[in-house]
């Protein structure tokens, strides 16, 4: 069993990875919900951000679209038509996140955000991103487990 310990604004957590995807199994559980309000919080905290930043309103909306259809994916996963929809829904949620990052880390080097709030946004991505692959992995194993 792999154990993952977390930071988010709830506070210090700690996930089974075993668990996160329960639903593969047919069941529901709170880490389900427990990934959609990290989601949903990073993505407000990308939307806060982007107003307050003046110019370059084509690179503020494509990081605003990436981070904020992260949380909507991983929302979309939990209503698919079946797993294999599942799946798909997660793997596009992790693609929005691995872009959400590249934006950050572009905004760095172009110095239109500074390296302390982005450090925070990327490791919130990345948190996300690490409880996508174990929750995708743990689908795609389960994928063909009869309830």
């Amino acid at each position: 069993m792999t154990t993952g310990h977390y930071f988010t604004s709830e506070g210090y957590f700690t996930l089974t990875f075993l668990t996160i995807m329960n639903f593969t199994k047919g069941g529901s559980d709170m880490t389900e919900s427990k990934l959609r309000d990290i989601s949903t919080d990073f993505a407000v905290k990308i939307i806060k951000l982007c107003e307050t930043i003046k110019g370059h309103h084509s690179l503020v909306n494509q990081l605003e679209r990436s981070a904020t259809s992260i949380g909507a994916n991983i929302h979309e996963a939990n209503y698919a038509h079946g797993k294999p929809d599942s799946i798909a829904k997660l793997q596009i949620a992790l693609k929005e996140c691995y872009e959400t990052e590249y934006w950050l880390e572009l905004f760095v080097k172009s110095d239109i955000l500074n390296r302390d709030t982005a450090i925070d946004l990327y490791n919130q991505c990345g948190t996300i991103r690490r409880i996508l692959i174990a929750s995708i992995n743990t689908a795609k194993e389960n994928k063909d487990v009869k309830r």
